[in-house]
């Protein structure tokens, strides 16, 4: 089947245009960078794109068809216009996971879409968005700054498209369009080894930074230079002092003879272990893919998902071949895949959760549970609202024990609500005509085996030097910390030059000043970003005046009734600013009580973590129930694999009642200054009636 779009312009009367995919983005190809995202998007949609018949939950549909130069192929690129005022998530995770919570709430988000293969002849989903298995997801808010959420290449299910092309094309998209910075959150793996520690190691960068993308934030508090020096640290271990540390271990012997066969190969040119990598990288590039296991490129999906590489497959004998319907996956290798910062049996156990909650509610609710109402019954039983959002997202058409889980959008409320139903009849409804056994056959994923012989797998020497050198260093606290703060640092960002080629035009970098502005100086470190803004060479102060009011209210959600009353750099006289100058604008009618200020949101939380993080940086964490200060789960010595404890205060608050009650309590209580948690028998022994969260209760001694 085509592409829809093809099918819309034969009922328009319309040829549709097709673009080169391999030129897009270059030397004004389709079109020129003459201003800010905002105005060069709305030119792309008018000229270069198709309006599509149908909408999104409402949002209109747009659709650019690409060629590529070797591929016999249509690909489809979708553009979808979503408005935060009408939105279910008007609020952006991406931002506030990137220390963007401090950004204006924008009034449009523009979602770029490539779709896996197999979905280019069909029309996007309601839960597009939502989807893991887009060759390309990106995007970008109407003030010019975006996200990369997903990239999945060749051998993660496109059949046309490899990750690197992919990239290459986002990356001329958005210096067409005009976009300002654009964050990615790099979780992309090969097997079991991530790219960020091993790229970073040996080239000094992420797999993203052949692009431009550099260190933007970290997590659990790592800076800037603490990455930098992390990265140095590993890449100048040398080759001969780690054969020194490993001695006499058991894989001495086999790392011996990598670095042996590798430095004999160079000729003694490599002296670091940041040699050796790169080294090793670039031969197996430039090996026969016959010679090589196949590797899987660079992946990169929705905050923290991966990319699913095995599936669960439905096969039936005498069945047409045209059967569309769609595939059932176990969620055992759903999760097993997904790679998240869970646990595997974590996710599991959450899914029968809510598979049992749905059960329970079955017989009342023929329609199945709106996803809200799923999650506040899976919460009596996991306290963990991060975990249960995770798993929500990832179960559609899958089977958990004996049910098969679905979820579809409401076409009249537009809520997503989920259903079971039982595999047999599943099975049933679904083979109408015959009854024939479903066999449920999992595709066992390529397992790595090590060589004997260096050289003869470059994966498997990686692989080797990968999980001793770098994961498994011998008495090493440097080169353990500086693994862990690089395996940490996650997010990363590309900025963009102010483009300022037209002369006929002067731009201005405008923003608000900050005593206009409520912002949370607890949480934030840096002022909303300013906007840019275009006049004529000939502009008047007042045509300025009235260029910032006209761009403040076309694009932040506050901002709709703002007037411009003074500019601090600006008084008379023009001539005075050159083009591209920052200036700060005075004025009134912000809506300071708007629900849609900052990404951050409106609730007043707070971190403050040992780990010196101050604010969201996407890991998982826990609140105090005394102070109500969130900290992350892995300081406070709770392991990711472990449910959270029903009870939890944290070690300042601990510290400050032990020492106004060490006298007055009985002598089985102990209060260790050196530990953040602490058991008790039961709440009323240590706060009364008052609600204790935190310490850690043990289930068996104190029942909520």
């Amino acid at each position: 089947m085509p592409v829809p779009i093809i099918e819309t312009c034969r009922k328009r009367k319309r040829k549709p245009k097709v673009y080169n995919l391999q030129r897009f983005g270059e030397d004004g190809f389709p079109i020129q960078r003459n201003g800010a995202f905002r105005d060069q998007i709305r030119v792309f949609l008018r000229d270069c794109a198709e309006v599509e018949d149908y909408d999104i939950r409402g949002m209109p549909v747009w659709c650019t068809l690409l060629s590529h130069e070797t591929k016999s192929s249509l690909i489809p690129l979708y553009i979808v216009e979503e408005s935060v005022k009408h939105s279910s998530e008007p609020y952006c995770d991406h931002c506030r996971c990137t220390g963007w919570s401090n950004h204006f709430v924008s009034k449009r988000k523009y979602h770029f879409i490539i779709p896996i293969d197999t979905e280019w002849s069909l029309p996007l989903e309601d839960d597009a968005f939502d989807s893991q298995s887009h060759v390309l997801h990106g995007l970008i808010h109407c003030n010019g700054f975006g996200h990369l959420v997903c990239v999945n290449g060749m051998e993660s299910g496109s059949k046309y498209l490899c990750g690197r092309e992919i990239v290459d094309f986002w990356d001329r998209l958005c210096n067409s369009l005009g976009a300002r910075m654009i964050t990615v959150e790099d979780l992309a793996k090969k097997r079991s080894v991530e790219l960020r520690l091993l790229y970073g190691v040996a080239y000094g960068h992420s797999w993203f930074g052949r692009w431009g993308y550099k260190f933007c934030c970290g997590s659990f508090g790592v800076t800037k230079n603490e990455y930098e020096n992390a990265i140095e640290a590993l890449g100048s271990l040398e080759i001969d002092q780690i054969e020194f540390d490993f001695g006499e271990l058991r894989q001495s012997k086999e790392i011996n003879q990598v670095f042996r066969y590798y430095r004999e190969m160079s000729e003694g040119h490599l002296k670091t272990f940041r040699d050796l990598l790169r080294f090793m990288l670039i031969i197996k590039s430039h090996a026969s893919p016959q010679k090589l296991l196949p590797v899987t490129p660079p992946l990169l999906t929705d905050s923290p998902h991966q990319k699913r590489s095995s599936r669960l497959l439905l096969k039936k004998s005498d069945v047409a071949d045209n059967d569309k319907s769609p595939k059932y996956r176990n969620y055992s290798t759903v999760a097993a895949n997904l790679g998240s910062r869970w646990p595997v049996r974590r996710l599991i156990f959450a899914a029968e959760v809510i598979v049992e909650s749905l059960k329970e509610m079955k017989a009342l609710k023929q329609n199945g549970m709106t996803r809200q109402d799923v999650r506040d019954s899976a919460r009596l039983h996991i306290g963990d609202t991060g975990l249960l959002d995770y798993v929500l997202k990832s179960m559609n058409n899958v089977v958990v024990g004996d049910v098969l889980v679905r979820r579809y959008v409401d076409p009249i409320t537009r809520i997503l609500h989920y259903t079971i139903q039982d595999l047999d009849d599943a099975v049933k409804a679904k083979e109408p005509k015959k009854k024939e056994a479903v066999v449920l056959e999992e595709i066992t994923p390529l397992r790595i085996l090590t060589p004997l012989k260096p050289g003869a797998d470059v994966y498997g020497d990686l692989l080797l030097l990968y999980t001793n050198v770098l994961l498994n260093y011998p008495e090493s606290e440097l080169v353990r910390s500086a693994t862990q703060a690089i395996l940490d640092s996650k997010h990363f960002i590309k900025e963009w030059p102010i483009w300022d080629n037209n002369d006929t035009v002067l731009q201005f970098l405008c923003r608000i000043n900050p005593s206009l502005v409520d912002v949370r100086s607890e949480q934030t470190t840096e002022l909303p970003p300013g906007e840019l803004v275009t006049v004529p060479l000939q502009a008047t102060v007042y045509d300025l005046k009235q260029a910032i009011e006209e761009t403040f209210r076309d694009t932040y959600c506050i901002l709709s009734n703002f007037v411009v009353t003074e500019i601090d750099e600006v008084e008379e006289d023009m001539s005075l600013i050159g083009s591209c100058s920052a200036l700060t604008v005075r004025g009134h009618g912000i809506d300071l009580e708007s629900k849609l200020k900052c990404q951050g949101g409106c609730d007043t939380w707070m971190v403050k973590c040992i780990c010196r993080a101050r604010d969201d940086d996407g890991e998982r964490m826990i609140s105090c129930d005394v102070c109500e200060v969130w900290q992350h789960t892995r300081c406070c010595g709770i392991d990711d694999s472990d449910t959270l404890p029903p009870l939890f205060v944290c070690s300042n608050c601990c510290e400050e009642f032990a020492e106004q009650q060490r006298k007055v309590l009985q002598p089985k209580y102990e209060f260790p200054s050196s530990e953040n948690v602490f058991l008790l028998e039961s709440a009323d022994d240590f706060f009364g009636d008052q609600r204790c969260l935190g310490m850690i209760f043990p289930e068996e001694n104190y029942l909520l």
